[in-house]
């Protein structure tokens, strides 16, 4: 359940940040007549994901008859939901910082052709974060089929993302966004790992993948899955005592080189200084000219969506 209310959270409040900042310019630019467009493309966006989720799922469970068939098409899903959680993660950490800016030039150019394209453009801005989120919780709640505490724990996500997104925007709270998608995007990572090494399983009774009867170690004497921590390894990360050869290189060989990649300090390009007037070409810039790093608040939207440091003049 954490896993799912995890995922709820991470793509709700990436959903939420970016129609705020969607409001907040219209509001800030006296077009307050294009905000009923703006919600038209979003309860859009909503309808098609839920409606994305329930194909999935009637797919699994009723078009596929044979059990071999329903294995491989979760083990696709599964490889594909990993795919989306891992470009995702890595997208939103190159792109915090100006994420905020394009949405507002997108937006302007939207105002100018009419109302379709400021409905197409809140569509457009929502949608992958719903097909996303559909598709993830989908692969990561196959463990507990006829369970509603995933889909519970998922809306209990959203709903706390649309919260903080409503305070964030109303500047009623404050918090440090690059580190909640730091911490989140890791997490994350380690919830899609699970993921895979539930999809190479799956391979593997579908036929495609051997070795399923090829243990790469049993510890289930150490790690009683009828215990609860046992239940939250597995729920939130697919930690079994006894996993396949197969599915334990899976798993460690996503978590660790992603893992290490996501959490690497990334490295600040500083801005050009101009040369102060007069000086020669090439003059390299005086101390009191140097660039230093200022956190920016977002203050513009209201939002806090900007929250990601910035190279600025000094």
């Amino acid at each position: 359940m954490f896993a799912t209310y995890l995922i709820g959270l991470r793509e709700g409040l990436e959903a939420t940040l970016v129609v705020s900042i969607l409001v907040a310019f219209l509001v800030k630019s006296q077009r307050r007549d294009r905000l009923p467009q703006v919600w038209a493309g979003v309860g859009l966006a909503v309808a098609l994901s839920v409606l994305f989720g329930w194909l999935i799922e009637y797919t699994s469970s009723s078009l596929l008859a044979r059990s071999e068939d329903r294995e491989l098409f979760e083990a696709i899903t599964s490889v594909a939901a990993v795919v989306f959680v891992t470009w995702m993660i890595f997208w939103m950490r190159r792109a915090a910082r100006t994420i905020a800016g394009e949405l507002r030039g997108r937006l302007t150019e939207a105002l100018a052709v009419g109302s379709l394209a400021v409905a197409g453009m809140a569509f457009l801005a929502v949608i992958r974060e719903g097909l996303e989120t559909a598709l993830i919780f989908y692969s990561a709640a196959q463990g507990a089929a006829g369970d509603s505490g995933p889909l519970l724990a998922l809306v209990g996500g959203i709903a706390t993302a649309v919260a903080l997104g409503v305070l964030l925007y109303a500047s009623a709270l404050r918090i440090n966004l690059t580190k909640f998608f730091t911490w989140t995007g890791a997490l994350l990572i380690l919830v899609a790992a699970g993921i895979l090494k539930y999809g190479v399983h799956d391979f593997q009774e579908a036929g495609v993948l051997p070795g399923l009867n090829n243990l790469a170690f049993d510890i289930t004497g150490t790690l009683d899955p009828s215990t609860w921590y046992a239940a939250l390894l597995a729920g939130m990360f697919n930690v079994t005592p006894a996993p396949t050869v197969l599915e334990t290189i899976a798993w460690i060989g996503y978590a660790v080189p992603v893992l290490l990649l996501f959490l690497r300090p990334t490295r600040r390009t500083p801005a050009p200084v101009a040369a102060p007037a007069g000086a020669p070409s090439g003059t390299a810039p005086t101390s009191d000219s140097a660039t230093t790093t200022v956190p920016e608040r977002g203050a513009d939207t209201g939002t806090g969506a900007e929250a990601a440091s910035t190279p600025q003049r000094a």
